[in-house]
């Protein structure tokens, strides 16, 4: 049997997802673990336009795929210390889980990405966190024992992974600290499961 890891971000410019395929390799690296790369559908005011530089390649996220999952890896940019509006919006959809108690003891951790390295990303991680502890679900953050976390000089916190900067590419520390989270989500998800490896 194998573990179905649901990766689901929202990303404006790409960075956040940059860090959602450097997860997914962290939790494929985990043999019988297998990552499913979701978005949610972007949602705009009267005033706001789309960006058109970039373009989501993954589907839509779907209820029935996050009520599925054995585990769940969340990613949003950071908009005013928050999680991105998008995100927000696909949560409040999910109360029919809630009621039902689909997400209580699954395994789930949360990622995101800045301009600036003082930007919030800390905040909205803890925003993030919100609606999964609501679920019931187990957060799982990086634990100090990850060498990276000592050396990152951009993204990277004991809340989950991070990556600071306007362009998708990711340092060496973002890219390890991304990868490692995978794994220990793909790990504990296993272990909640009752799977032996």
């Amino acid at each position: 049997m194998s573990i179905n890891i649901l990766v689901l971000y929202y990303s404006r410019h790409g960075n956040t997802q940059a860090l959602a395929r450097q997860i997914a390799r962290g939790v494929e690296s985990i043999p019988d673990c297998e990552a499913m790369l979701r978005t949610v559908n972007d949602v705009y005011t009267v005033e706001e336009q789309p960006d058109s530089r970039y373009q989501p390649t993954d589907p839509i996220a779907s209820l029935q795929e996050l009520r599925s999952c054995d585990g769940l890896a969340l990613g949003s940019p950071v908009w005013f210390g928050n999680m991105a509006g998008p995100m927000k919006h696909f949560w409040d959809s999910t109360t029919s889980l809630w009621i039902n108690g689909d997400l209580i003891d699954k395994p789930a951790c949360v990622f995101t990405s800045s301009s600036s390295l003082h930007g919030g990303q800390e905040t909205t991680q803890q925003s993030m966190m919100l609606p999964l502890l609501h679920h019931g679900m187990l957060v799982v953050g990086i634990p100090y024992s990850e060498p990276a976390l000592h050396t990152t000089q951009t993204g990277g916190t004991p809340y989950g992974a991070s990556s600071t900067g306007e362009s998708a590419s990711l340092s060496k520390d973002e890219i390890e600290l991304a990868q490692n989270l995978g794994k220990r989500l793909a790990r504990i998800a296993i272990n909640q499961k009752g799977i032996s490896q």
